[in-house]
């Protein structure tokens, strides 16, 4: 018996030292693959001469894939005819660059893969790797350098292209809207600074572009433009400063049509301000219309009346840039609009704000003595009205007090609509809050040029007050509602105004925008005084 425990003693111990064995063997993985993919050799080596290949193999020592290629890839002068480059969805442990557009003379080329090439396991990847060639005797080794920035907002888009053409006997500024340029390369997504590498001496033009169609060329419509006005030499020890616009379209009107009864939609393109819309048909004595804006698309309604009994109606459309054009209406006889009334606020009312009414159908007159605007209280307050044709909205000016209630009713027939229909009761409550819940900042700007626009904005540039300076003095911002917001400040160069971008083909730049770098957080009963420095 003593034996038979002794022997099962020595069993269990051999069985535990088998298992702490098995466990302390156990395997726990090894520390993450960090490195990148090294290229070992290509076929013809990089920075060849005398090129005249049309395939290119690259090696690298373990497998390799290619992702985001479309966006990372930037060709060196741009060919007519992309490459295939293989395998796009498989790894591989090389890289084919198959030619198929004719190679100019006496050039160099250069293949920017950016951040396209990683490992097929962790994706780390091969950080911009070029593969360069010449088809002449010399590498071109000349570079220009620089940065752009958004004129207007604070962030930049990513992945803009910087290109340069060549200023020879056939160049002009079109060139961008139709022709690939001669060089070209992209910030990517990491940063806002570029280099054009592999350059040969040469006079050229320098265009920045957010091509949203990756087409390599100018399209006003979708894409941001900067330019330097001047154009550059190479080489020149310089660094290059370009600001990114959203160009104002040329003005267009597009062809009209009849939307419902006596309600013809003339679309745009470009600035709508000023433009008259003249119906050249023969039309009654007692013939009216009205224009008013859509208000989410660039649309102008012509609103007509009495009915007409011809089948067209005829249009001039003009503009102040010069455009006219003239346009035929097929009318039929459709169902006018009914009227529907709606309010411009709801809930709280901030003390900056106005309130109002607006209309689907243009507001033809208010009759005052079927208003009534009382408080909390259930007094009467004294209102005034204001009627924004164009964006058919009734205003209603009154002073606020805080924390209270104001209640507006609008009886059967307080407003009349262009075709003779008015309204049934209306009814809208609408509260102030406390002073204390906001904020007030005082702004004073040193070595402003004016007139200025002083501008609150969230970080996507959406502006949250304004305020128009001539001249130095403090810029008060009271009421405003708790949030962190920047500081931005507009030189108002032609004194309209407003904010105006560039125009490439006329050689202007932008209006000078700069921003406070030090945000403001607009705290609820908080009062603060921002001193902001502009720089020459």
């Amino acid at each position: 018996m003593p034996k038979l425990v002794s022997n099962l003693f020595v069993i269990l111990m051999v069985g535990s030292l088998i298992v702490a064995c098995a466990n302390r063997g156990t395997p726990q993985g090894g520390p993450k693959d960090e490195k990148p993919p090294v290229i070992v050799k290509s076929e013809p080596e990089n920075y060849a001469i005398n090129f005249k290949a049309t395939e290119i193999k690259l090696y690298f020592d373990e497998y390799v894939k290619l992702k985001n290629l479309s966006k990372q890839l930037i060709i060196s002068p741009p060919m007519n005819t992309m490459p295939e480059i293989t395998p796009l969805s498989s790894a591989s442990k090389y890289i084919t660059i198959k030619i198929f557009d004719t190679l100019q003379p006496n050039t160099t080329y250069a293949f920017n893969f950016g951040n396209s090439i990683v490992d097929n396991n962790e994706e780390n990847a091969f950080p911009f790797y070029r593969y360069v060639f010449s088809t002449g005797s010399y590498i071109d080794s000349l570079e220009v350098k620089g940065n752009v920035k958004d004129a207007l907002l604070l962030n930049t888009d990513t992945f803009v292209s910087v290109m340069l053409y060549e200023v020879d006997s056939a160049y002009t500024d079109s060139l961008v809207y139709k022709q690939l340029p001669k060089y070209i390369t992209n910030t990517l997504d990491s940063t806002t600074t570029f280099t054009l590498s592999n350059l040969k001496a040469g006079k050229y033009k320098l265009i920045a572009l957010k091509d949203q169609n990756q087409d390599n060329k100018y399209q006003q419509k979708s894409d941001k433009i900067g330019f330097i006005e001047n154009y550059i030499t190479v080489p020149q020890d310089t660094s290059y400063s370009l600001k990114l616009f959203t160009e104002t379209p040329d003005f267009k009107a597009i062809r009209p049509k009849l939307l419902s009864g006596e309600k013809i939609a003339f679309g745009y393109e470009g600035d709508y301000r000023k433009t008259d819309i003249e119906i050249t048909s023969v039309v009654p004595d007692s013939f009216a219309y009205r224009i008013t804006k859509e208000k989410t698309t660039d649309t102008l309604l012509y609103w007509y009346k009495p009915r007409m009994a011809s089948d067209s109606l005829l249009f001039k459309v003009s503009h102040p840039s010069g455009y006219q054009d003239d346009f035929t209406v097929r009318i039929s006889e459709q169902k006018r609009d009914s009227l529907e009334v709606s309010a411009t606020h709801s809930g709280t009312l901030h003390f900056e704000e106005t309130f109002g009414i607006r209309a689907n159908v243009p507001f033809e007159q208010l009759d005052f003595s079927k208003l009534r605007a009382i408080d909390k209280d259930s007094l009467a307050i004294d209102v005034t009205s204001r009627l924004d044709t164009l964006n058919n909205i009734y205003f209603f000016d009154f002073e606020k007090s805080e924390e209270n209630t104001y209640s507006f009713q609008l009886l059967p027939g307080a407003v009349t609509d262009f075709f003779g229909r008015q309204n049934d009761t209306l009814n809208y409550t609408l509260k102030t809050k406390s002073t204390a819940d906001y904020g007030n900042v005082r702004v004073t700007l040193k070595n402003a040029t004016y007139p200025v626009i002083v501008q609150l904005t969230d970080k996507n540039g959406e502006v949250k007050r304004e305020q128009y300076s001539t001249k130095p003095e403090p810029v008060d911002f009271t009421h405003v509602v708790p949030a962190k917001l920047f500081l931005r400040v507009i030189f108002d160069r032609n004194k309209n105004g407003r904010y105006d971008p560039g125009n490439y083909l006329l050689g202007i730049q932008p209006e000078r925008v700069s921003y406070d770098s030090e945000q403001l957080d607009i705290r609820a009963g908080w009062d603060e005084v921002r001193e902001f420095t502009l720089l020459e």
